[in-house]
């Protein structure tokens, strides 16, 4: 079969019956990953002709990845628990009430700006696993505590893991290339000169775009966790959520264009971190009117998961916030020692369990056990024990209730990483038909239906690979050739091609399935994937919008063109929705309805 239009659909369709099983039928993620499981095994025997055990050893690849998965959310839930039980959660919760008790204040500050610092120093997932105990701790309903850590994984993204997404997403999909040497040649740059210079550009669209993600992030907030569902009540505190992107995204880019690529999330979240923090402390722009969920009792049932840390909390007046904190400051400083001091990095990363040429099939992966933030956060959580004096019976506790919540997440990740394994190794090297994998198969059928209005394409095939694998830095290895030749061929600047697809990749992070999964599962939030998706896939279509818009205009400049168009029609349905949340007085008939149903 060589029909680029049936193979593209094809190449979809596991992907198209997940998200409409999790996101139309509102299944659980354990009973949709396996149905799209077998359904990308089928298209992969019969169209793909992969052997039977090329996709054996790609779905093993995948259950090894899951248990890397596994470990890290073990870890994000320890020191939850370790936190809770220890009574050192209630002292951080004071904290920051001291700050302002307004839940939209600490949700940008606890998700968009040390949810950006974590990004920077670990990636693959940390933050949500991070933010979102911390926000359950604290009070806020287990989905939107999800909701937060999910959003904020979009602008801080392309730079986590001290860069990883762009100099191995990038810099390893585009080597060996000669044509991508040839250009590097033709602009008098040396590779890791070239590498650096598309990080810059992804930092600025990234600012641009990421200016409005606070905002949205509070407006999402209120308007589905409020007690009267009012959007314009996040709506309210604009000058703060534009003032906090500004604190975060400013030195983001500084640090790109002067530092390199390895740093903009890690100091952009840090310097915002402290910038903010401070001024808030002194009520600078500070909302009026705080705001809170309502009372317990009115929350939906579909809000809530199975983890109640404040029912296991025992609260200590003796402990000092700076006690409290501690735990989260050394996992913090491990993250960024064990990323930043190379000799320290080569050590624990070399400390790895090597499956090589699985099943002969040439599939060859690693686990990494003590480099994994899963470490450092168990690290952290037997700091927490000694720091905090707990006795056997609270560490016992601990670990009772960590345990407890990794079945049902187990269930979704064992299929759902097994499947994004399968589409990515369907390529020729693993295939009798010739074909090139089914992500590339379905990114070369939309670049031939699309031409020269491809730059605005590009961030949406990004967010593709980030939702199918989870993850930035495999979506830049997987597209960044396909996205550099592409660009060649329209005539365009690649290199900016390939800043747009990992504008997209990062985009895509809110989606990602496996990122849902895990993140639910530390707030005890398991089956309620499909809801989580249908909020936060209004992030990433904001994103590819907006970054294809601005992509399109950084090439071509502005004028009557596509880019221009599709900016001004996007601001101007911006302004209308904005327009709507300040007359909405109370909450939406349907939305209350639909939670009534479920």
């Amino acid at each position: 079969m060589d029909n680029l239009v049936v193979l593209s659909l094809l190449a979809l369709a596991p992907i198209l019956i997940v998200g409409v099983l999790l996101a139309g039928f509102r299944w659980p993620a354990k009973y949709a990953m396996p149905v799209g499981y077998l359904l990308v095994v089928l298209v992969a025997l019969l169209i793909w002709r992969m052997d039977f055990t090329s996709v054996l050893a790609a779905s093993l690849e995948g259950l090894i990845t899951a248990g890397t998965l596994l470990y890290i959310v073990f870890g994000a839930l320890l020191l939850l628990s370790t936190l809770t039980v220890g009574g050192a959660m209630a002292t951080i919760r004071a904290g920051f009430n001291n700050i302002s008790a307004d839940r939209r204040v600490q949700a940008i500050i606890i998700g968009w700006l040390f949810g950006s610092f974590i990004e920077g120093a670990s990636g693959f997932g940390t933050p949500a696993a991070v933010v979102a105990p911390l926000l359950l701790a604290m009070g806020f309903p287990a989905m939107a505590a999800v909701m937060v850590g999910l959003i904020i994984q979009s602008t801080p993204v392309s730079f986590g893991a001290v860069g990883t997404p762009i100099l191995v997403g990038v810099g390893k999909g585009l080597g060996g290339d000669p044509a991508v040497a040839e250009r590097i040649s033709v602009l008098g740059l040396t590779m890791p000169e070239f590498v650096a210079s598309i990080g810059f550009q992804v930092a600025a669209i990234h600012a641009i775009v990421g200016l409005l993600i606070p905002l949205i992030l509070v407006c999402m907030l209120t308007g589905f966790f409020g007690p009267e569902r009012r959007f314009r009540d996040g709506l309210a505190i604009w000058p703060f959520a534009l003032y906090s992107s500004l604190a975060m995204t400013v030195p983001y880019v500084l640090v790109a264009r002067f530092l390199g690529p390895e740093f903009p999330s890690l100091f952009g979240g840090l310097i915002g971190l402290v910038l903010v923090m401070y001024t808030s402390s002194r009520g600078f722009l500070m909302p009026k009117d705080s705001f809170q969920f309502g009372p317990r009792s009115a929350w939906s049932d579909r809000w809530m998961g199975s983890i109640e840390p404040e029912a296991a909390t025992e609260i200590s007046s003796r402990m000092t916030l700076v006690r409290a904190w501690s735990p989260y400051v050394l996992m913090a400083g491990l993250l960024v020692a064990t990323r930043v001091i190379a000799p320290l990095k080569t050590y624990l990363s070399g400390l790895a369990i090597n499956f090589e040429n699985i099943l002969g099939s040439g599939i060859t992966t690693s686990i990494q056990p003590f480099y994994s933030p899963a470490f450092l956060l168990i690290l952290a959580s037997v700091f927490a024990y000694l720091l905090h004096r707990m006795d056997r019976g609270q560490i016992v506790r601990t670990l009772k209730i960590s345990g407890r919540q990794l079945g049902g997440t187990a269930v979704a990740l064992l299929f759902a990483v097994p499947l994004v394994r399968v589409l990515i190794n369907s390529g020729p090297d693993f295939n009798s038909s010739g074909l090139s994998s089914m992500p590339v198969t379905l990114a070369e059928g939309a670049a031939a239906l699309t031409g020269d209005s491809w730059p605005v394409i590009a961030p949406w095939i990004g967010a593709l690979g980030a939702f199918v694998a989870g993850s930035n830095t495999v979506s830049n290895l997987t597209f960044a050739q396909f996205q550099f030749s592409t660009g060649a061929a329209i005539g365009v600047p690649p290199e900016q091609i390939v800043a747009a697809q990992a504008v997209g990749g990062a985009g895509g992070n809110p989606i990602a399935i496996h990122n849902i999964v895990a993140a639910a599962a530390t707030v005890g939030l398991l089956g309620r994937e499909g809801d989580l998706l249908r909020k936060t896939i209004l992030v990433t279509t904001y994103y590819c919008l907006a970054a294809g818009a601005i992509a399109f205009i950084f090439i071509h400049g502005l004028g009557f063109n596509l880019g221009t168009i599709m900016l001004v029609l996007l601001a101007a349905a911006l302004a209308f929705i904005a327009r709507w949340m300040m007359r909405q007085k109370t909450a939406e008939p349907l939305v209350l309805e639909e939670e009534k149903q479920h």
